[in-house]
């Protein structure tokens, strides 16, 4: 397995982490949009709503944890190109200690929450049960996605995208057989959904700790320091340190609240969507869907920009790091342009894949999309940027873009044209992509800045 990013061809290896990294969340997104498309086939627009609802409540606390967990990434990228074996391990152990705490926390407080959650998203009355069933069961399983999140990150940090992929495609499998079993036959509705993403994470994780066991035991037996970084998880690892703490900490947590805050944005854009009814709750929920599906290359390109100039930062490569981050964006714009075209096109069949003899949904979601599609191309820049901060220590900065965006205009928008423009859903899909172009500005401001100063070197 190769993990060094620092020499060769660039772009190749840019590739090459990339690519097996989409296909896993790719695979992971899949689960979310298989549980939707299968509910449509076998129920109404209520059991719809339910899970595009209680789905995206768990697709806020996985971003969360992503977000926490590219502490874990940008540290170990950094100690690997460093060459600093015994660091590198520190970073792992405490990220186990860190995220097992977190898992603990949230999976109490979300139970303890689920009914507050459900009203603040103003969930239409025939949608609440089967919310409620769907958020039950899968915050019992939060242990389960924090556990593949980080130990996925630390695979991450190595220079290794391929196993991760390997993992959730095994589970991805295994989910949709048990989504056609439990929603279809068994007629289980939302529950059933939330058994079967829950059941097949849970598998994946197993998987996953399994080769981070036998990493370890191999780890050492030939190739170079940089081929083989040698992971040693003793008990000295194992136990907090403060200064690996702080590091993990003050990388993730910027990163975590950023996410946090865009997810509530869509969260408040989904409870303005719902107080007008089960079919705008349903469009919105859909849309929401097939954004996230295509925002997967930017999301790529955020990981590989990070993973690549975080190790190069660890070597003293800065210029190869600044490379990454031109390629990162350069192919996420591409990727958005052909988005954007497609969903021009064919709006409402791509809406279509995901309800039966809903018209009207349909109607609804075409518009959102037509204008929500144009954030494909625009948010691709922030994601490029926001991974170059995180390799250099200066995740505030993703923060600091993505707040002003969402206060100053994706959530006033959004609000401004659902009160404005009441018939149409149309205007009201702009706010998203011109909060993006807000962020990319200031990013650009901020890259300046950063380099200017060149106090972080």
């Amino acid at each position: 397995m190769q993990y060094d990013l620092t020499s060769g061809n660039l772009f190749r290896k840019m590739v090459q982490f990339a690519v097996p990294y989409l296909i896993a969340c790719f695979l992971q997104t899949f689960y979310g949009m298989a549980d939707l498309f299968i509910m449509g086939q076998f129920n109404g627009a209520a059991a719809v709503s339910a899970v595009s609802i209680g789905s995206q409540v768990m697709h806020m606390l996985t971003v969360v944890i992503v977000g926490l967990a590219m502490g874990t990434t940008v540290c170990i990228s950094r100690s690997v190109g460093a060459g600093d074996a015994r660091q590198g391990s520190l970073f792992i152990g405490n990220s186990i200690i860190l995220f097992s705490a977190f898992a603990a926390a949230m999976t109490a407080l979300l139970l303890v929450c689920t009914n507050g959650i459900i009203r603040i998203l103003s969930t239409p009355p025939e949608a609440v049960p089967q919310t409620r069933a769907y958020l039950t069961i899968c915050f019992i399983g939060i242990p389960f996605i924090t556990a593949y999140n980080v130990v996925s990150s630390i695979f991450r940090g190595l220079g290794d995208t391929r196993s991760p992929m390997v993992f959730v495609a095994i589970a991805g499998l295994i989910n949709v057989g048990a989504d056609y079993v439990l929603i279809g036959p068994l007629g289980m509705g939302a529950a059933g959904a939330a058994l079967a993403t829950m059941g097949s994470q849970a598998f994946s994780v197993l998987l996953a700790v399994r080769s981070l066991r036998n990493r370890q035991r191999s780890a050492g037996k030939g190739g170079t320091a940089r081929e083989q970084f040698p992971i040693r998880l003793t008990r000295a690892e194992l136990r907090p340190d403060g200064q690996a703490m702080k590091k993990l900490a003050g990388i993730g947590v910027p990163i975590a609240f950023q996410e946090g805050m865009i997810q509530v944005s869509f969260l408040v854009i989904t409870t303005i969507a719902n107080s007008r009814g089960v079919n705008v709750a349903a469009a919105v929920g859909i849309v929401e869907k097939v954004i996230t599906f295509l925002f997967l290359v930017p999301s790529a390109m955020l990981s590989t920009v990070s993973a690549v100039a975080a190790q190069n930062a660890g070597a003293g490569h800065h210029d190869r790091g600044k490379r990454a981050l031109l390629y990162g964006i350069l192919i996420s714009v591409g990727f958005g342009a052909v988005s954007f075209t497609v969903c021009q096109a064919k709006a409402e069949g791509i809406v279509g894949l995901f309800v039966t003899g809903e018209p009207e949904v349909v109607r609804l979601g075409a518009q959102y999309l037509r204008a929500y599609s144009l954030d494909c191309i625009l948010a691709g820049v922030q994601f490029c940027f926001s991974g170059y901060f995180s390799a250099y220590n200066r995740s505030i900065y993703s923060f600091m873009h993505n707040i002003i965006s969402i206060v100053l205009v994706r959530i006033p928008g959004a609000y401004l044209a659902s009160c404005i423009y009441p018939e149409t859903l149309y205007p009201m899909g702009l706010a998203a992509p011109m909060g993006s172009l807000l962020s990319d500005l200031i990013c650009v401001g901020l890259y300046r800045r950063m380099w200017k100063r060149s106090d972080f070197l």
